[in-house]
């Protein structure tokens, strides 16, 4: 099992799409915040089922799609920590700034 750590700029991604959400899906209001804690909960215990990313300045990156809120949790592990690098949703054309 590893730790989950949040960069300041995911928890900012993660604010601001749980802020966004709560306001305009008000049939399942913490559906951000509830898809991302089962997400992490299963990274925690299976840190290697995510689609691996390209990225040269970030080797191992992976992301999970999120189908529910479509969104794509970008995340490394490293040593014994799997660090989240990033929440971003899957209408966006290009991949986030990590």
């Amino acid at each position: 099992m590893v730790a989950v750590e949040i960069t300041p700029r995911a928890a900012l991604h993660i604010e601001s799409a749980a802020r966004w959400w709560a306001e305009n899906r008000l049939a399942a209001p913490g559906a951000v915040r509830i898809d991302l804690e089962e997400a992490l909960n299963l990274l925690e215990q299976q840190p290697g089922i995510g689609a691996r990313s390209k990225s040269a300045r970030y080797p191992g990156l992976r992301r999970l799609y999120l189908s529910r809120v479509k969104y794509h949790v970008y995340y490394r592990v490293a040593g014994d920590k799997l660090v989240v690098m990033a929440l971003w949703h899957a209408s966006r054309r290009s991949g986030p700034v990590l």
